[in-house]
C-alpha cells in the first residue's frame, strides 16, 4: 500500500490535535476511525441510526468501543427524522422535529469543542462527492470537514481492514454498505438473517413491509421465468 495515501491524515494531524469521527460501521468509516485514533490525541465518535439498537449495528459499535476504549454516541439520522415528520414508511407526524446532518454536526462540535468532522467519503463514490472533494481536497476548512480516505480505492480500504484485523460485520461483507435507507434487498436480507431486528424496523416503519412483500413477489416471478426458459 502506497505511503502517499497517509499524506492527508498526516496533514490533518498537524492542523489540529482533536477531531470528531462520523462512524457508520461501513468499511470506509472503519479505516477513518482507525487512522484518527492513531494520528489525533483527542477523538470523539458518533453514529447515526435509522432504528435504535439493531443487533448487527450494535455488535459493530460495541466491538470498536472495546477495541479503542471509547464511547460512541448514537443519534437518529437525518433520514429518520424526515421519515417520521413527512410520513415515509409510517404515518406523518409534523410535530416530530426535523434534525439535519448539520444540526448533528454542530451539536458534536459544541459538545466536544472541535471543529473538524472526519468521515469516509471517497472521490470515486459518486459524481457529487467527486465534485465536493475536488473543490476542497481532503480538508474542507470552510465547512469543517475532513476526508482522510478520499483518494483510497476500495481494494486498499479492504486491504487495510484485513491487515489491521479490524471488525467488518457479515452484513457489510455481503451488502457492502450501511443501513442508511430501506432498499428492498437490504430489508429482505435483514428479515432473513436478523428477524428480531427486522421486527424492530417494522415496528417503527410499518409500511416498509410492503417493500419486502413486493420484493418476494418479484423474486418468485423471476424464478418462474427462469424455470420456464430452461424448459
Amino acid at each position: 500500500m502506497s505511503t502517499v495515501l497517509y499524506d492527508p491524515i498526516k496533514t490533518m494531524s498537524r492542523i489540529t490535535d482533536s477531531v470528531t469521527v462520523g462512524f457508520s460501521g461501513g468499511k470506509e468509516s472503519i479505516v477513518v476511525l482507525d487512522l484518527c485514533m492513531k494520528y489525533f490525541k483527542k477523538v470523539h465518535v458518533f453514529f447515526e441510526y435509522m432504528v435504535p439498537g439493531l443487533s448487527f449495528e450494535e455488535r459493530t459499535l460495541q466491538w470498536y468501543e472495546r477495541h479503542y476504549g471509547i464511547n460512541i454516541l448514537r443519534f437518529p439520522c437525518e433520514d429518520a427524522s424526515e421519515y417520521f415528520h413527512y410520513g415515509v414508511f409510517t404515518r406523518p407526524d409534523e410535530s416530530f422535529p426535523h434534525v439535519s446532518e448539520t444540526d448533528i454536526y454542530n451539536y458534536m462540535r459544541l459538545q466536544n469543542d472541535t471543529w473538524f468532522i472526519a468521515t469516509g467519503e471517497r472521490i470515486n463514490d459518486s459524481i457529487m462527492r467527486r465534485a465536493r472533494i475536488k473543490k476542497s481536497s481532503s480538508i474542507d476548512f470552510t465547512h469543517g470537514r475532513m476526508f482522510p480516505v478520499c483518494y483510497w480505492r476500495e481494494a486498499e480500504i479492504r486491504q487495510y481492514i484485513k491487515s489491521k484485523k479490524l471488525y467488518l460485520s457479515p452484513g457489510q461483507r455481503v451488502r457492502k454498505h450501511s443501513l442508511t435507507c430501506f432498499g428492498a434487498d437490504d430489508l429482505t436480507y435483514i428479515k432473513e438473517h436478523y428477524p428480531d431486528d427486522y421486527q424492530k424496523i417494522i415496528h417503527l416503519y410499518p409500511f416498509a413491509e410492503a417493500i419486502v412483500v413486493r420484493n418476494a413477489i418479484k423474486r418468485e416471478r423471476e424464478q418462474n421465468e427462469e424455470q420456464i426458459s430452461s424448459l
